[in-house]
């Protein structure tokens, strides 16, 4: 069993993964290599790897549209998210999701979500199955404080409470929703209070230090593991980019900035390991480490091929070949409308039936 201290040590290098990952993908938007629109996690990631290491394997994941942090928490290869931003065919949604949409069912990772507050009833519903059938797993859902203020989002506490659904509902408030501040946006100071009105336990705490999230997130899962229903969860947290890479931030100051990354989750963890006796020298191999499974991650997706077309049409549309014999090949067109329909069991699993 790994000490306290290796432990810490694989959390930062996951965390100093992350942030390498975003700050080329930042590099990657403005090469033009990436699509769409890019919202980086950098100055959250305590979150993403304090929530993973309290769950299991067999746990089921929801996220926002920042939803690279988590995807690489929970194991997806930085090779396949960055094949993915850059449209590429091994990307975790074979390239047609891009930034929003990640997904990894072989690490139940059940997807990032571009609607706001549009996956809570999903994730809900996900954890209504674990019930019904009697499984052992506990659903985690992650949202921003915008969310709040969403009708999806009273629906889905209402069920979950109502029916004590094994579930963590996570509100990652990273102080602005979009451009605007939570003031300007909810009479409450304190949004974990609403728990009380779907009859689930509410918890509040900063985010900043991955043990913390650890610690805090582990009650929430043993109260739904042992069938004491679902927890709402505020965590304070603060994003040091835009709301996305078109966002250039200015509703907040310069000054404002500087003081919230005085508490950066990666500056946090690495005193601890200072304090810790992990000397400087064994800290910078970690984050040459990061970095290199970062740059072989831009070199694979730089290389890799495009997104398929035949992919695209296969998975996106449907016709009437659907109610006819499979024809056989991958990449087998259908008939009537001209779209095209494949049988690869792969892209089945990743793609088709989980709206990558």
């Amino acid at each position: 069993m790994a000490s306290d201290r290796d432990r810490l040590i694989a959390q930062y290098k996951q965390m100093m993964v992350m942030r390498r990952f975003e700050e080329e993908a930042a590099r990657g938007y403005a090469q033009g290599k990436i699509g769409g629109f890019l919202h980086l996690y950098i100055g959250q990631e305590a979150i993403a790897v304090g929530t993973v290491a309290a769950l299991d394997e067999r746990d089921y994941l929801f996220q926002t549209y920042r939803d690279h942090g988590i995807a690489l928490a929970r194991g997806m290869d930085p090779k396949a998210a960055m094949s993915e931003l850059f449209g590429k065919d091994p990307g975790c949604s074979r390239g047609m999701g891009g930034s929003m949409h990640f997904f990894d069912a072989e690490h139940n990772f059940l997807g990032g979500w571009a609607i706001v507050g549009g996956h809570l009833a999903v994730a809900a519903g996900a954890a209504f199955k674990s019930k019904y059938i009697g499984e052992d797993r506990v659903t985690v859902c992650f949202f921003g404080e915008g969310a709040t203020n969403i009708g999806g989002f009273h629906e889905a506490l209402s069920l979950a409470g109502l029916w004590k659904l094994p579930i963590l509902f996570i509100c990652e408030n990273n102080q602005y929703a979009m451009g605007t501040p939570m003031s300007r946006t909810s009479p409450l100071e304190d949004l974990s209070i609403k728990a009380a009105g779907y009859g689930m336990h509410g918890d509040k705490f900063e985010g900043h230090d991955v043990r913390v999230v650890q610690d805090r997130v582990a009650r929430a899962v043993e109260r739904a593991r042992k069938g004491d229903g679902p927890t709402f969860l505020e965590i304070e947290t603060y994003r040091f980019r835009g709301h996305s890479m078109s966002d250039p931030a200015k509703y907040r100051s310069r000054a404002e900035l500087e003081q919230r990354k005085e508490r950066d989750p990666l500056l946090v963890t690495r005193a601890q390991l200072a304090d810790a006796g992990v000397s400087e020298a064994e800290l910078d191999a970690l984050d040459e480490q990061a970095d290199n499974e970062i740059q072989e991650a831009v070199a694979f997706a730089d290389q890799a091929e495009p997104a398929k077309e035949e992919i695209m049409f296969g998975e996106v549309y449907a016709g009437p070949e659907d109610n006819e014999p499979t024809p056989t090949g991958a990449g087998a067109r259908g008939h009537a409308n001209g779209t095209t329909r494949t049988v690869d069991s792969s892209v089945e699993q990743s793609v088709g039936h989980h709206g990558g």
